[in-house]
């Protein structure tokens, strides 16, 4: 089961595997977890192709070098089987956006409040923007009302990540889930 120098540079570049080893003795681990010593790296690797098994540089920086024999192709295969449960457990956030105008009702403001809930409750972040229109820029006031309105409708599920500010023509919150719920 020896692989090629191609095959594995691929997929890891870092990981040495039977010729690519170039130190004159290692620590060598033979394929049931034992410790053979310190060997040559010519014994080591006769031992690995009596077996029909791959010599595998697993600790580069120690003194001397750690290798063992073990089968390449399986070994890459579980780290690659880690690596996919590690990305599964990882939790991605997204940014989701929620629109307002100026003289939004009442009514109208809480239905957008529930639905920014349903994105915290998710654990999504939640852009409330309030867009000016014409001679609204001129009433910032009224934008801001509005902007507190909403944060005090979703303050039991939310913590202010990014307090209203003013950017062009728009007014932008950025609020984050409350980690108690």
């Amino acid at each position: 089961m020896h692989l090629t120098g191609k095959e594995d540079t691929a997929i890891s570049k870092e990981t040495l595997i039977n010729e690519e080893i170039r130190e004159r003795e290692v620590r060598l681990i033979d394929e049931n977890g034992a410790q053979l010593g310190i060997v040559p790296i010519e014994e080591a690797q006769s031992l690995s192709l009596q077996k029909n098994l791959d010599l595998v540089l697993i600790a580069p920086q120690a003194k001397p070098p750690v290798c063992k024999i073990m089968d390449y192709g399986k070994y890459r295969y579980e780290l690659q089987k880690k690596e996919k449960e590690a990305k599964k457990k990882q939790k991605t956030t997204e940014v989701k956006e929620v629109q307002l105008s100026t003289f939004i009702e009442e009514h109208d403001l809480q239905v957008k409040a529930n639905n920014a809930i349903k994105f915290l409750k998710d654990g999504n972040k939640v852009k409330v923007r309030l867009r000016f229109r014409g001679r609204e820029r001129s009433n910032v006031a009224a934008g801001e009302k509005t902007m507190e309105m909403f944060r005090v409708a979703t303050q039991e599920y939310a913590n202010v990540d990014k307090a209203p500010l003013l950017e062009g023509r728009f007014l932008t919150m950025i609020l984050g889930p409350k980690a108690d719920k």
